[in-house]
């Protein structure tokens, strides 16, 4: 066999990928591995430079290495993260090795190994907050047990004390406070008992919105005169299975804390909804079952929370209140009743604008013949349209990037309003749809599409956010003929929703 056929076999035989760039860049060998990392035959790349084969590789991470490689010929290794033209992402480990016709490149795809670290990572740390609530719920759930005990006796002697002692006896005050400091007590362990899962539920198939219904005057005596209540409630709302005291301890603890978070008065907005939490969202948390699901939301226009605290505020005794004010029970005691009904709490917290709670309860399987039809799925959520995605949250952003590519929309990104204004006025061609969170540093959704509006009058908007629609409604923030999308994001309801507001009958792109 013929030495260079023989080495041509070795070469195509490796699993890594091996091109020779010339100095100016173009491609003067590539082996079979390349081909099937680089999505590109043979033919398409030999003798064309790599910015013709791949525009904006100028621009990646590994361009700068490749350049000195080719000024100071010493090799050089890194990992790389890379668009394809077709909008999939792969991540490569790459080493650069000087040859007299220019750069070896090696290149190993650690794409699916990457991927699956961090799946696995996402996981592990999920696993661990579980299982660090559920020994905290155990020890909890002990000491409740042993101090009931205690304050059984308590109560028990101090009623009798008041039933003895004559209605002058200078004692009878002071066998009072203790009885009541003792009825206290015992509300304290039965919020432990809630957190750790182990209070007794009599559970019931329940209509919320009839729930909330009977709540709304206790509600607003409970939230003062500053606060304006606003209840949402969705006709052919599912039914759930649960104990009635769970749901009306979840909402008011849920109220006491909006309540607190506006001292200065704001708006409250309480909605229910029949959801679907499908695979994709499932995936992304830990202890939720796909399936169908009626939401309940609460969203204040408070002080909002910072990451860290959100982190932390089901965990029992955890509190922002001052001394005295707050036993940090209230959320815990939520957060153990949900999971023992078989439910998923969510939270959605800005600073300075406000937090929205949802609580999703499975619907029960008596009530699915009153359940509203599915709306028709469309033929296909791909497409070729361009979309500008505003979102300041950098993981965010990258995943909605990474969804409309897979799925054939060409993507533009931008942080922050300024550059998606900047976007507008420069890009050359139609944009056919702008996706923007409502919330944005400097400049907000609202402001930014009445500023794109005179430049792109033919582009679509849709608005996305944590906060529901009702509440993002009551904020002033958008009007109420706008799209809209509530995150959390899922592929599926991300891809439908695009699908959706692109296919609307309402003006041609331009």
């Amino acid at each position: 066999m013929p030495e260079h056929k023989l080495a041509q076999e070795v070469l195509d035989s490796l699993h890594e990928g091996c091109q020779v760039i010339s100095p100016e860049y173009r491609y003067l060998y590539v082996n079979d591995a390349l081909v099937r990392q680089g999505k590109q035959s043979r033919e398409q790349l030999l003798g064309k430079t790599m910015m013709e084969c791949y525009p904006g590789i100028e621009q990646t991470a590994m361009w700068n290495d490749l350049q000195a490689c080719l000024t100071d010929r010493v090799e050089r290794t890194l990992e790389n993260e890379f668009t394809f033209p077709d909008g999939t992402r792969g991540c490569f480990e790459l080493r650069f090795v000087p040859v007299p016709a220019g750069v070896c490149i090696l290149s190993l795809d650690v794409t699916a190994s990457k991927r699956d670290a961090e799946a696995l990572a996402r996981m592990q740390e999920q696993l661990w907050h579980a299982q660090k609530m559920e020994a905290v719920g155990r020890l909890a759930g002990g000491v409740a047990h042993d101090f009931n005990n205690l304050l059984s006796v308590i109560s028990s002697y101090t009623s009798l004390m008041l039933t003895d002692l004559p209605s002058g006896d200078p004692l009878r005050d002071d066998v009072t406070e203790i009885h009541k400091a003792a009825e206290r007590a015992a509300q304290l362990t039965r919020q432990l008992l809630a957190f750790s899962r182990r209070q007794l539920l009599e559970p019931r198939v329940l209509d919320l919105n009839q729930v909330l219904g009977g709540m709304e005057n206790m509600l607003r005596r409970l939230l003062g005169a500053d606060v304006e209540l606003r209840l949402v409630k969705s006709p052919g709302l599912g039914k759930v299975l649960i104990d009635p005291s769970s749901v009306e301890q979840t909402v008011m603890n849920l109220a006491v804390n909006a309540r607190d978070a506006m001292p200065t008065g704001g708006k409250l907005t309480i909605e229910t909804r029949n959801v679907e939490l499908d695979e994709g969202y499932a995936d992304q948390h830990f202890d939720v079952t796909p399936g169908a699901y009626v939401m309940l939301a609460m969203s204040d226009t408070g002080s909002g929370m910072d990451r860290a605290t959100q982190a932390r505020i089901f965990e029992p005794f955890f509190t922002t209140k001052p001394a005295g004010k707050g036993t940090g029970l209230g959320l815990a005691s939520v957060f153990g009743t949900l999971k023992q009904s078989g439910g998923h709490i969510w939270v959605y917290s800005e600073l300075g604008k406000g937090t929205t709670f949802k609580v999703y309860l499975p619907r029960t399987r008596d009530d699915a013949a009153s359940d509203p039809p599915e709306t028709p799925p469309p033929e296909s959520v791909r497409g070729s349209e361009t979309l500008l995605v505003v979102e300041d949250d950098d993981a965010v952003r990258a995943v909605c990037v990474n969804i409309l590519r897979r799925n054939g929309y060409r993507v533009l990104e931008a942080p922050n309003g300024g550059e998606a204004l900047m976007i507008c006025e420069q890009h050359p061609a139609t944009i056919h749809l702008m996706i923007t969170d409502v919330v944005l540093p400097r400049m907000s959704g609202r402001l930014l599409a009445e500023r794109v509006a005179p430049l792109r009058p033919h582009m679509k908007l849709l608005f996305m956010s944590g906060y529901t629609d009702e509440a993002v409604l009551q904020h002033g923030i958008l009007e109420s003929e706008v799209e809209y999308l509530q995150k959390p994001l899922t592929p599926d309801t991300l891809l439908r929703k695009v699908r959706q507001v692109l296919s609307a009958k309402r003006s041609a792109p331009g």
